[in-house]
């Protein structure tokens, strides 16, 4: 069986990178396409998935790499879905997850004053691997919890310091990363699309 040797990760968030890099094999050689000074596609999708594709065969077509790139965000079930595809974009042009969470909150305090009991979420991410030859596979995974009443912890990136899972009581913030790659939506979608990095078509 052909195996990958090289990739690019179809994401210039540095913290989207490092997640990604920390998850597969420590032998396939990883790029960045800050490396290439390439910049990232418009996120045109409905979608995870179509904005996972749209990202994954635009950096494998400019590099004539194979990519792996990701589609993620969180989803509040107050807030009917939201922010969700539109995740990265409540942080403005600056990236300010400070703000991102801060309307979060807001949001959420408009619709129900004290919603401590009433704060489901979900974390999604949608992995796709997209070859040189046009071939692609997607993959989808998903990490229940809740939104915590205030920021906690400074380990993760984006709304970790908000986002408690089901099962602890730590904020995805406060966690180790070795538990929080353990068990979040990354390598849940990660492990469905593993195979393909085996198994070259």
């Amino acid at each position: 069986m052909n195996k990958i040797k090289e990739i690019i990760i179809g994401t210039n968030n540095d913290g989207k990178y490092r997640e990604i890099s920390a998850l597969l094999p420590k032998e396939i050689r990883k790029y960045s396409p800050k490396q290439f000074r390439i910049s990232s596609p418009k996120e045109k999708g409905a979608t995870f998935e179509e904005n996972s594709i749209i990202k994954a065969s635009y950096f494998c077509k400019k590099t004539k790499l194979v990519c792996l790139a990701d589609d993620s965000g969180l989803e509040v079930e107050l807030l009917n879905g939201a922010p969700g595809i539109y995740s990265a974009r409540w942080s403005g042009a600056k990236n300010d997850f400070n703000k991102a969470i801060n309307k979060v909150f807001k949001e959420m305090s408009k619709i129900k004053k004290n919603w401590k009991n009433d704060s489901a979420a979900k974390f999604i991410c949608c992995l796709t691997l997209f070859f040189p030859n046009g071939k692609e596979y997607s993959s989808k995974g998903i990490a229940k919890g809740k939104i915590s009443t205030q920021k906690r912890g400074n380990k993760g990136f984006g709304y970790d310091p908000i986002f408690i899972p089901d099962g602890y009581n730590k904020t995805f913030g406060e966690m180790e990363p070795r538990l929080k790659f353990s068990i979040d939506h990354r390598i849940k979608a990660y492990l469905k699309i593993k195979r393909f990095l085996t198994n070259i078509p």
